[in-house]
């Protein structure tokens, strides 16, 4: 602080390099005292009591500081008690048997005895209720306590969100993609014995990609509420670890933790980046990532395999991803996630208005000018035109409401998020299809003209 004296300051610095050094802060605490800074002088007398907390000296401190009067400060002095003894000189001389066989040394013992109890003992709890502010817990909990697991080790350090209320009916429109979640992964885990009878398998998972903004994560979260399963998000700063081999370790644990929550749905988001080509990766330590999501994957580490664990995936760019992950029996069923379609759209406009004054909106002319437009561009839209209606509220000092006019100027400003995407996408789609990989997107390209 500005205002502190040059003692006080080197104190303080003498405290910080030695913070184990009662004595030394017991001094600082007193001239704080003494200079009327009264609360940071109990600060420094409660972490005194933390290194000792038996020290009497800490504890006078601590209570003059509070303005508690310390026990010996209205303790009676010993003069006025002695009159009483010496009024009856007679009882002590009828009895000199009495007296010598009683050492001399109890008899001051006597009278701080009788006076204790007239003295209310000091209110640790109130004390503490002062102070909990100021200072922090003694002993943090030790993540190993338990399990003999680290932090990274124990399924209370990855979220994992209970079965949400989220399904797939809550998606506007979008029917082409419904249809194929429910051909290719909802169908089969809601008739077991259809399953059992035609030997159809619930390994592998399902790899959603398209362009940015378009609902990949919400689809995800729709089906792990279809499922009844817990869902468990994974990114790549959940993964990365600076110590070698922790990513990897990160990775068990994940995998780990979505055994013991099954069912469970394991999300992993921005693929492209936690399961980028090994050939295309100089880093050691990224490669070594993409191996051990592999063995995860197949099962093998957990012995019994990955029974009522889903994995599902999404990616912007899926012809960076690593092809072992995309082989039979991993990510092997794959579903490209458009930009939202008319009844989306309308869906979408509807949500993202429903709290805002608007009147006499037309969502028909919306919806037909912000085709190719993505989830994310809509509700950039919305905002636009909720800014616009409040600036000229702000100016005019009376309230607009939001119109069709400010949403379809909104609409002429914005520029599909989606182009860039598709315009990238077209090449890979024309040029790199193997295998059929891309066939639903080229024929989207060919039906929407675009190639």
């Amino acid at each position: 602080m500005a205002d502190e004296s040059p003692l006080i300051r080197s104190l303080r610095t003498a405290v910080a390099a030695a913070p184990g050094d009662v004595p030394l802060r017991l001094h600082f605490a007193e001239l704080l005292l003494s200079e009327g800074r009264n609360e940071e002088a109990v600060a420094e007398a409660a972490v005194a009591l933390q290194h000792a907390p038996g020290d009497a000296d800490a504890r006078a401190l601590m209570m003059r500081a509070m303005g508690v009067p310390s026990a010996p400060v209205p303790e009676p002095d010993p003069a006025p008690v002695q009159p009483p003894v010496a009024e009856k000189p007679a009882a002590s001389a009828e009895k000199p048997a009495a007296s010598a066989e009683k050492p001399v040394a109890e008899k001051p013992a006597a009278p701080s005895e009788a006076s204790a109890p007239s003295h209310p003992a000091f209110d640790w709890d109130a004390a503490e209720q002062q102070v909990q502010d100021l200072v922090g817990p003694r002993f943090l909990d030790d993540p190993q306590a338990e399990g003999g697991e680290g932090a990274a080790g124990d399924a209370a350090a990855w979220d994992v969100d209970a079965p949400g209320a989220v399904r797939l009916a809550d998606v506007g429109g979008m029917e082409e993609v419904k249809e194929r979640l429910e051909a290719a992964f909802l169908a089969p885990m809601r008739n077991p014995e259809l399953r059992r009878l035609y030997g159809k398998s619930l390994r592998g998972g399902l790899l959603l990609y398209g362009p940015p903004g378009c609902g990949k994560t919400f689809i995800a979260r729709a089906v792990a509420g279809e499922l009844g399963a817990n869902f468990l998000t994974v990114s790549l700063s959940d993964v990365l670890d600076m110590w070698i081999g922790a990513s990897e370790k990160n990775i068990h644990d994940i995998f780990e933790t979505a055994r013991r929550q099954a069912p469970c749905v394991v999300f992993l988001d921005e693929l492209d980046a936690l399961g980028a080509k090994r050939s295309r990766t100089h880093h050691s330590g990224l490669r070594n990532v993409v191996n051990q999501l592999l063995t995860e994957l197949d099962g093998i580490a957990s012995g019994a395999g990955n029974e009522g664990v889903f994995v599902l995936a999404a990616t912007n760019v899926p012809w960076d991803v690593d092809i072992a992950l995309r082989r039979p029996g991993r990510l092997d069923r794959t579903l490209l996630v458009l930009p939202p379609d008319a009844a989306a759209r309308e869906a979408i406009l509807r949500y993202h208005l429903r709290e805002r004054p608007i009147e006499a909106v037309d969502l028909g002319k919306l919806v037909k000018v912000t085709e190719d437009f993505s989830g994310a561009d809509l509700a950039h839209l919305c905002e636009s035109a909720a800014e616009s209606a409040l600036l000229d509220s702000a100016r005019t000092g009376s309230v607009r409401l939001i119109t069709t006019k400010d949403l379809l100027g909104a609409a002429k400003q914005i520029k599909p998020s989606t182009e860039p995407w598709f315009a990238a996408a077209r090449n890979v789609a024309m040029f790199a299809n193997e295998g059929g990989l891309y066939d639903d997107l080229l024929a989207y390209l060919k039906r929407k003209r675009k190639l």
